[in-house]
């Protein structure tokens, strides 16, 4: 076996393992969007959601960060209430 042959066999298997995770990721949105639509149906707020969602996958330091940048932009544009 030449080493074009082991070369060309070993990129299929990447190409057909990315294949298989582009699937089952299609799968994991489209269960994450139903998940959502459940949510709505059920009287919840899905854009409030998913930004819960986007701040619990931030490091505590860069949420109270950003909390702290976004307080201090409301204040200067008087937005506090």
């Amino acid at each position: 076996m030449s080493s074009e042959n082991v070369s060309a066999e070993q990129l299929k298997l990447f190409i057909e393992r990315i294949e298989r995770l582009e699937e089952e990721k299609r799968g994991v949105a489209d269960d994450i969007k139903d998940t959502y639509a459940e949510a709505k149906a059920n009287g919840f707020d899905v854009k409030t959601m998913r930004a819960i969602v986007r701040l619990r996958r931030m490091d505590n330091n860069a949420r109270q960060e950003m909390e702290a940048l976004l307080e201090t932009y409301k204040a200067a544009l008087g937005l506090e209430i």
